[in-house]
């Protein structure tokens, strides 16, 4: 029989969720509530005797000291209550840690029909409720509909002694699982085939699908295992593995690239090859410290003699755009599973974020399905549980704002790792599997959830687009794993690792298949969350936290005895075979067989055309603007930009701290509330040395040009590691694309050729840039169709679609963290310095946004210049001869001093008559331009002369000093006149206004 307890704080107590969600009823849709008090229920669907069930109550459920609890639904008085818990399949974190939790406690084990169900009740009182502000409350802050289901009661409707019932959400298919054979008699059949099953084959591919399995050849090797027509599974494993996401057809393509103006045309036979193999490739023989790139599941270069890094990002737009929360932390833990899943396995030690969503205070007539606020919070705590409840420190991030999210946002994510060099003598960065080894996954159950994900994520998001590619992560689980495939790895019982990410098990076993040249897979054997799924849903469903390995048969035994040890479950589900094909059976019946290179050979490139028209053929233009008269309020105003604002309310939900290997913070200075440029982390607590790790993007230079974009996102990124003391000689990148359609359509998508001309030449800066910087790209990773459909004011649909966005990251060793530096102005009467040239660039800047123009002088990177410079400065920060070093973002001279002085909590007295300046003829242009390549850097008085001596030959003057403490920020213009005096804690209240509440 079922019981539910309910738990809640003691009434005396503060209830901090319940006036969390009153606050933003209040500030989200101005509804009045008097308070919340909020009910955790736990739903027991278990034989267990009442003496079990009293235990479990108080030596698990109830902490004596701040809560109540009770097998009746607890009289907390309300005026409405909101009944909130998850839709039958979707994962139940706590009550899977709860079903574990009893199982230690009372010593039994569930069985397979029993399980542990949570959900809340939220009692709510206000005398101006009515049954639809409580509906929103319900919709629109506590429940998705896609993952949640919810009741609503008044306290006229409510029963007290029967509460909201016992509900159990139980999968109940009542289907046993089929093989379907499908006849694809013709191409416009399997068209249509792909609509119906969201297959989203590509049209070029399926004359190639249909020929494959009508060839003479194959029919009579399918004969021989009773197979005919392909099946339901077959085509499944086909599409994940063609699917954009999997396979980066878009990248592989071959573009014909125009220039409208010139005539200029040259064909691009794949970016992917051309702009990031080649150079990474080249610059692999050149640095000693390049491990492995390219073909695992993250990049790895070296940090000692002992250990590897490894370095991946990867990105979660679709599942967040559609469930923000468990699309986030699915994220997180998935992008986790890749350090785990290089080499024989990497110990995870750091991750960052970045989120790119519409403006949270969007009041528009656009519907999209969650609010960016709304949305915007979901991912912010999908992360910070996905990453810090995996026991890994979330040391950096950053968010962009720009209505153009609104159609899809942006969930990057980036993840960390340290492995040994060698596991018991043998190079730990290599793996590959052979003929007879077991395939055995790890972790998690196989559901529904996670199914087409990767197909999806391939498509731009509609109405059509399916609620069951969304997952949610389990952190706990997944943390119990990584220590469990570790302790295995270092007793060398691991031949190869990948995580089931997407496509799941058909991309994990499909991919690792090919190492030794075929499978064979025991599909029964796989463990289920609940009977009566198909197999092809088994074969590519996404569900969480799941690993494959292979292990010697002579090392299965102890494999499976550390998993028990670790509750980790494992199940060999085949073997790895030599044949040449991939082969799947389901008791003993064929459900698969196909040729291991069905996937690698035989489709057509796709093909775009790439049509270039240089801005000032597309009507841009430098606005005529006049020297503003009040930069007193000019600088007020950008600080508040909602790009430029004080993030702190996100910064301070991730904990930097897990692991203790933090150097530079995230919030850094006086006051520990300034961004920092990158943050040091040190992985290897009995080595002094350091890795630097930073990220930038700047998607509104793309509105310009989008090959000064991405040279400018790399360049800051760069800075970013150099102001904090990192190794110019080893920066590892890692190139995140997110990219709207290019495929032209003169309906559904006029400006393709335009957005594929900027993604060629976005990949052709990558190529320069890294080049010229010497950076190979570690890991990478390209999400394409960033664009929604969204319903308006009259029922009609807008196109909306990103800009083109790419998140640069980077990471770099350092020597002795004892020599890190950080931006904020420390003593009074030093030097201030600006490194590098100030031009007329203010094209896409925050300042002309401010005035509502866009611009034409895009800033743009001139490596032979900046690389002598970015010398210079590190070996000043090596030397100690600096006090701070920042670098010019975003935003511009103005708003950097102003960080600084922040930081400090010091004055600044500034002169711009001696910035190294070129084409400047307005205050506005020296303070506000965001030209690339230059530095702030604060220098003691002792230290001057050493450091002219060494920055002489670049682009470097003193522009003034730092003053008193808690001064004011005074700044003289080109003329010696006052621009600005402003004190410190003035530009502090600007800049946390937007978001300051919040915190």
């Amino acid at each position: 029989m079922p019981n539910r307890i309910e738990i809640a704080l003691k009434s005396e107590l503060f209830d901090a969720e319940g006036a969390g969600i009153q606050k933003k009823a209040k500030a989200y849709f101005g509804i009045d509530v008097h308070y919340i008090r909020c009910i955790n229920i736990v739903t027991i669907d278990a034989d267990l005797t009442q003496e079990q069930l009293a235990a479990i109550q108080t030596q698990i459920f109830t902490n004596p000291v701040t809560q109540i609890s009770a097998f009746e639904p607890l009289a907390i008085p309300f005026d409405w209550c909101i009944w909130v818990g998850y839709r039958p399949g979707v994962k139940d974190n706590p009550g899977s840690t709860a079903v574990e939790a009893i199982e230690d406690i009372l010593n039994i084990r569930f069985k397979k029909d029993e399980a542990v169900y949570t959900s809340k009740r939220y009692c709510i009182s206000g005398s101006a409720l009515d049954n639809a502000s409580i509906h929103q409350i319900a919709e629109k802050l506590l429940a998705n509909n896609i993952i949640q289901q919810w009741k609503v009661f008044s306290s006229t409707e409510w029963n007290p002694s029967v509460g909201i019932g016992v509900i159990l959400p139980r999968v109940m298919l009542n289907h046993t699982p089929t093989v379907t054979a499908i006849p694809v008699d013709s191409d416009a059949d399997l068209q249509r085939l792909s609509r119906e099953r969201n297959l989203a084959l590509h049209p070029d591919d399926i004359p190639v699908i249909r020929r494959y399995f009508t060839d003479p050849g194959i029919l009579a090797e399918r004969a021989q295992y009773g197979l005919s027509d392909p099946t339901d599974i077959e085509l499944e494993y086909i599409s994940q593995g063609r699917s954009d996401h999997c396979n980066h057809n878009t990248f592989r393509g071959l573009f014909h690239y125009r220039d409208m103006v010139s005539g200029e045309y040259r064909t691009i036979d794949n970016l992917f090859k051309t702009c990031i193999e080649k150079p990474t490739l080249a610059l692999k023989e050149k640095k000693p410290w390049v491990v492995s790139v390219l073909w695992d599941n993250a990049g790895a270069g070296r940090f000692d003699d002992d250990h590897y890094y490894v370095i991946t990002g990867e990105t979660h737009n679709s599942p967040s755009n559609m469930e923000a929360y468990g699309g986030a932390i699915t994220g997180i833990v998935g992008v986790y599973r890749d350090p785990l899943g290089t080499g024989k396995g990497s110990r995870l030690i750091m991750g960052s974020y970045g989120f790119c969503v519409g403006h949270r205070d969007y009041s528009g007539n656009l519907k999209p399905h969650l609010h960016p606020r709304r949305l915007l919070d979901g991912v912010i705590e999908g992360v910070r549980d996905g990453g810090n409840k995996s026991g890994v420190p979330t040391p950096f991030g950053q968010v962009f704002f720009h209505s153009g999210y609104m159609g899809k946002c942006l969930v990057f994510v980036t993840a960390l790792g340290i492995m040994p060099a060698q596991v018991l003598g043998k190079p730990a960065d290599q793996k590959t599997t052979s003929n007879g080894d077991i395939v055995i996954m790890c972790g998690g159950r196989v559901g529904k959830d996670g199914i087409h994900g990767v197909t999806a994520s391939s498509e731009v998001f509609s109405e059509h687009t399916p609620a069951g590619h969304v997952q949610i992560g389990d952190p706990y689980t997944q943390k119990k794993m990584h220590d469990f495939l570790l302790e295995a790895r270092d007793e060398g019982l691991i031949q190869f690792i990948t995580d089931n990410g997407g496509g799941g098990l058909s991309s994990s076993i499909g991919e690792s298949a090919r190492f030794s040249n075929g499978c064979r897979i025991q599909l029964e054997n796989a463990p289920l969350k609940y009977d009566g799924l198909d197999q092809w849903e088994i074969w590519i469903s996404e569900s969480q936290e799941r690993m494959t390995v292979a292990v010697r048969p002579d090392h299965v035994s102890r494999f499976l005895e550390l998993s028990e040890r670790h509750a980790v479950e494992s199940t060999p589900i085949g073997t790895y075979t030599n044949t040449g094909k991939l082969h799947i059976t389901w008791s003993g019946q064929t459900c698969a067989y196909v040729n291991m290179d069905l996937l690698t050979s035989g489709f057509p490139q796709w093909e775009f055309d790439a049509h270039w028209l240089d801005p000032e053929y597309r009507g841009l233009v430098e606005p005529v603007l006049g020297e503003p008269a009040d930069f007193n309020t000019l600088l007020f105003d950008i600080l508040k930009s909602p790009n430029l604002c004080s993030k702190e309310w996100i910064s301070r939900q991730y904990d930097h701290e897990v692991q203790g290997t933090s150097v530079i913070k995230p919030l850094v200075g006086k006051m520990r509330d300034i961004p920092s440029d990158a943050c040091v982390i040190r992985p290897v607590l009995t080595s002094e040395k350091g890795l630097a790790f930073s990220q930038a993007l700047l998607p509104l230079y793309s509105q310009i040009d989008a090959y000064h974009m991405t040279s400018c996102t790399i360049d800051e990124a760069v800075r970013r590691l150099i102001s904090v003391g990192a190794d110019m000689d080893h920066i590892g990148g890692v190139d995140n694309f997110c990219w709207p359609s290019i495929q032209y359509h003169p309906v559904n998508n006029p400006n393709g050729r335009f957005k594929a001309a900027q993604l060629v030449r976005s990949c052709q800066a990558l190529y320069d840039m890294c080049m010229a910087y010497e950076i190979p790209l570690l890991s990478g990773k390209d999400s394409m169709y960033v664009d929604g459909h969204l319903t308006g004011q009259y029922g009609e649909t807008h196109k909306v679609s990103a800009l083109e966005t790419i998140q640069f990251s980077a990471v770099s060793v350092i020597e002795d963290v004892s020599c890190c530096q950080t931006l904020d102005a420390k003593i009074s009467g030093d030097a201030i310095y600006v490194i590098g040239m100030t031009r007329n660039e203010l094209g896409g800047s925050e300042y002309y946004q401010l005035q509502g123009y866009v611009g034409l002088n895009v800033p743009q990177v001139r490596p032979d210049k900046f690389k002598p410079a970015y010398r210079a400065m590190a070996a000043a920060i090596k030397n100690r001869l600096i006090s701070s070093a920042h670098g010019i973002y975003s935003g511009g001279l103005a708003v950097h001093l102003a960080m600084i002085a922040m930081g400090g909590d010091m004055g600044l007295f500034i002169n711009l008559r001696n910035l190294p300046m070129d084409g400047i003829s307005q205050n506005a242009q020296a303070l506000f331009s965001e030209s690339s390549g230059r530095f702030i850097v604060t220098v003691p008085p002792d230290c001057r002369r050493e450091f002219e001596l060494r920055t002489s030959g670049i682009d470097c003057a003193c522009i003034g000093e730092t003053t008193r403490d808690q001064g004011n920020l005074v700044i003289l213009g080109l003329n010696g006149e006052s621009l600005a005096d402003i004190p410190v804690h003035d530009l502090r209240s600007a800049w946390k206004t937007p978001f300051g509440e919040l915190i």
